[in-house]
């Protein structure tokens, strides 16, 4: 159409990459813990009668932790990669020490201990890690890419 502004391409915006990075990170973790647990044979949490609402709200806790550290990053005019180690170190503890509490809400502290250690010190912990560097690495790289939307061939305007 003629009159129609162009996208002159350029970087995304950091609100949208902080959103794709974290409905990624979210997707990376529950897809990690899920495969550790099906490597491992072994629940995440195997403390009888706890249920699901630990992991939850361990999760929704990390994911706001995840958020906010990135969203720090993402500000900046041309961030670094360096924050992707800050963010994915911060999920860590914060999925940790929220487990830790969820479960000493609901047991006694001596379980509580027993089950953030074990997912402190398994393949759980570094599937909560990757997941956030991996997100917050591709957050970063949107908001550092300097290239141009894809264009299908047919839409160049100089078609011989």
């Amino acid at each position: 159409m003629a009159g129609t502004p162009e996208s002159t391409g350029g970087p995304v915006r950091p609100v949208v990459a902080l959103g794709l990075a974290t409905v990624t990170f979210v997707a990376l973790l529950i897809f990690g813990l899920g495969m550790v647990s099906l490597a491992l044979s072994a629940d995440i949490i195997e403390a009888p009668g706890l249920g699901q609402v630990p992991g939850i709200v361990a999760t929704a806790l990390t994911t706001g932790a995840f958020a906010l550290v990135l969203w720090l990053s993402l500000r900046r005019r041309r961030p670094s990669y360096w924050p992707a180690v800050w963010t994915a170190l911060a999920c860590y503890a914060v999925y940790n020490a929220t487990m830790w509490l969820a479960v000493a809400t609901a047991a006694d502290l001596a379980t509580a201990t027993a089950v953030a250690g074990r997912i402190a010190t398994t393949g759980f912990g570094v599937a909560i890690a990757a997941a956030a560097a991996l997100a917050a690495a591709g957050g970063i790289s949107l908001v550092r890419t300097r290239s141009q939307r894809p264009r299908w061939p047919w839409e160049d305007e100089f078609d011989e």
